[in-house]
């Protein structure tokens, strides 16, 4: 079932109503705080929001506020014909923020409910850098034939620009979250029980973060709130693709402790855990008959491991895949391993070259604060 928020666009949006299952519809021009709060636990497949219900909707930060509190990938964002939304500057931010469901064509709207655009869809609206490769022009107020525009998808034409500039950004930079280009997303998983990945994210989001700016997230635990670190948050698997796709950030590298979701797709790649330990081991095997072939071509790490080489071997010719490192037990409030550092190698950190292990010297536990 639907929902359509309409303002300006009411008699429009209405004739939408023999055509989409509809489970509400309210008019009327809204503060973003207070159209999430009425949407709070209220489910539904998509919204058809008329951008005019949202209260300063030129600003473009209150459209970035509503992606804070919404699944924008549920959202259908109807535009209106004022220059300022429609300017190349304000749909690239709409991209930037993961917003790839928006039009000004009312007929888009029934097929984007069941056929959602991606970001290659939406590419030619997103401006990167200072340079526009394509500049797209305002949205056509046209209804026919739009939806079978090869180049802009469900948006109407867009005209080659080369060598256009970025003017004002509509951004307020203190607010804005940081930009996800060029990022790298490793997602990290315990095929054991307690592998020890929740751990083994702090860590190399520590020690990486020497040389890169890093953001750490477990999905749908909240274990992180014990390290204490505001670049180390805990999200639920619905949000996981919206900090991915959405921001403006500067991060050079997520980390992502994936636990039991179905999110491994959402990253670029993906290190597998195993606790070599008897009892581990066998229950890894009573659960999946299947999991030595699975193995086969994973990054497999070895974590907590008191395996030596000749193990190693073995353990590699028994499960018929290679182990990507050997990782031994870690004291996890030493700064630095250099374990971690040939890990973070192998995986293309060149700036992380292994060097000798150091130890903090602040207290032991870190538990009283100053």
């Amino acid at each position: 079932m639907n929902v359509i928020v309409a303002n300006k666009y009411s008699a429009m949006l209405s004739s939408l109503s023999n055509k989409i299952d509809l489970i509400k519809t309210i008019d009327g021009e809204f503060q973003v705080d207070d159209l999430v709060a009425q949407f709070d636990n209220f489910f539904f497949n998509k919204m058809i929001l008329d951008i005019t219900a949202i209260a300063g909707y030129q600003d473009i930060t209150q459209i970035q506020r509503l992606s804070f509190g919404m699944d924008m990938s549920k959202i259908i964002l109807l535009l209106d014909d004022s220059p300022v939304v429609n300017s190349p500057q304000y749909l690239s931010e709409l991209v930037s923020m993961g917003i790839y469901n928006f039009t000004r064509n009312i007929d888009a709207i029934t097929y984007l409910i069941d056929n959602p655009n991606t970001y290659k869809d939406v590419a030619p609206y997103h401006l990167i850098g200072n340079n526009v490769g394509v500049n797209a022009a305002p949205m056509s107020d046209n209804n026919s034939n739009n939806s079978n525009n090869s180049n802009g998808g469900m948006f109407g034409a867009f005209r080659g620009n080369r060598g256009a500039t970025n003017e004002k950004s509509f951004i307020n930079a203190s607010i804005a979250m940081p930009n996800m280009g060029g990022t790298r997303v490793i997602g990290i998983k315990n095929l054991t029980d307690h592998a020890g990945a929740t751990t083994l994210v702090y860590m190399l989001k520590k020690q990486l973060s020497e040389h890169y700016s890093v953001l750490g997230l477990e999905l749908d635990k909240n274990d992180f709130m014990f390290f204490n670190d505001p670049d180390l948050r805990s999200v639920n698997s619905k949000e996981l693709s919206t900090i991915i796709k959405n921001p403006v950030n500067n991060y050079n590298v997520i980390l992502i402790d994936v636990n039991n979701s179905a999110e491994e797709a959402n990253c670029t790649e993906m290190l597998y855990l195993i606790e070599p330990s008897t009892i581990m081991l066998k229950k890894l095997i009573l659960r999946d008959r299947n999991i030595t072939d699975k193995m086969k071509g994973l990054k497999v790490v070895l974590n907590k491991s008191l395996l030596d080489n000749n193990d190693i071997r073995e353990f590699e010719a028994e499960a018929g895949c290679m182990v990507f490192q050997n990782i031994p037990p870690l004291d996890d409030k030493k700064d630095k391993h250099r374990v971690l550092d040939e890990l973070l190698n192998k995986l293309g950190f060149d700036k992380n070259k292994p060097a000798s292990d150091g130890n903090r010297s602040a207290r032991l536990f870190g538990i009283v604060k100053e």
